[in-house]
């Protein structure tokens, strides 16, 4: 599973190395096709399978799916967490799965956010990133959409970690519970289009923006990036501040809520 989608992404790097406009995407003009292409698949397969997917089962049910899958990156975030040396939150991960595992059927119930247990949000290429590798240019990967040099090859480690990769022995279940990961995340993002289409005259664009400035927050746990004047007297705004200005203190459409 990890070999393929290293030859796929050495390739896909290897085709681009045409120079566009924004210093952050010089494969502009190579990830704008992979780009349309994931619409396009999108389009035909994803989207209308995650609306009938959303049609078919009850909001309580997605919402329990939802927990498992998220309870289950859990375990990703602990490894990085480790290896970030964050060891102070180990522990706060290690109970909050636990929690949720033992208490909430499996995880389909999210008692650990009632419980107030902080939930952590870590994957190697933040922990790559911790350590001081550099993001490297933007990239689109096939399938799996916005990313960089350094995420990409950082996402075949957290696949290889997941339990649904690692622990699961049944090849027929892994590949189940891999489709209905797929379509439930898809299914959270339909609340999320309409944003997109109102606030981006190019979706491209935006998505490449919000991408860059939010995996940067998450390295940086947070902490604003300091202020480098280029010339026009103001730091650009985060994609968190863009955020508060717009929806304050409520979530992004599709986005969870942990206070509920």
């Amino acid at each position: 599973m990890i070999r393929p989608f290293i030859l796929l992404f050495l390739s896909v790097l290897v085709s681009g190395c045409a120079t566009g406009p924004n210093k952050q995407d010089p494969f502009e003009p190579m990830n704008r096709k992979i780009y349309a292409f994931n619409n396009a698949v999108d389009t035909a397969y994803l989207k209308p399978i995650a609306k009938g997917y959303t049609n078919i089962l009850p909001a309580p049910a997605r919402t329990g799916v939802s927990n498992f899958f998220r309870n289950l990156g859990v375990i990703v975030t602990t490894l990085n967490d480790a290896l970030q040396l964050k060891f102070e939150k180990v522990p706060v991960d290690i109970m909050r799965f636990s929690t949720n595992l033992v208490f909430g059927m499996g995880g389909l119930i999210d008692i650990a956010t009632y419980a107030r247990i902080p939930y952590n949000d870590e994957d190697f290429g933040q922990t790559l990133g911790y350590w001081g590798f550099d993001s490297g240019p933007y990239l689109v990967l096939p399938f799996f959409g916005p990313s960089n040099v350094r995420d990409g090859l950082a996402l075949p480690v957290d696949i290889y970690v997941s339990p649904i990769y690692d622990t699961i022995g049944d090849e027929g279940v892994r590949w189940g519970l891999l489709a209905l990961y797929v379509v439930d995340t898809r299914a959270n993002l339909l609340g999320a289009e309409s944003f997109l289409q109102e606030a981006a005259l190019d979706e491209y664009s935006f998505l490449r923006d919000t991408y860059l400035q939010r995996r940067e927050y998450l390295v940086r746990d947070g902490a604003v990036e300091p202020f480098r004047d280029e010339g026009d007297g103001a730091r650009p705004k985060t994609l968190l501040e863009l955020e508060e200005e717009e929806f304050g203190d409520d979530p992004l459409p599709g986005e969870y809520d942990s206070s509920q």
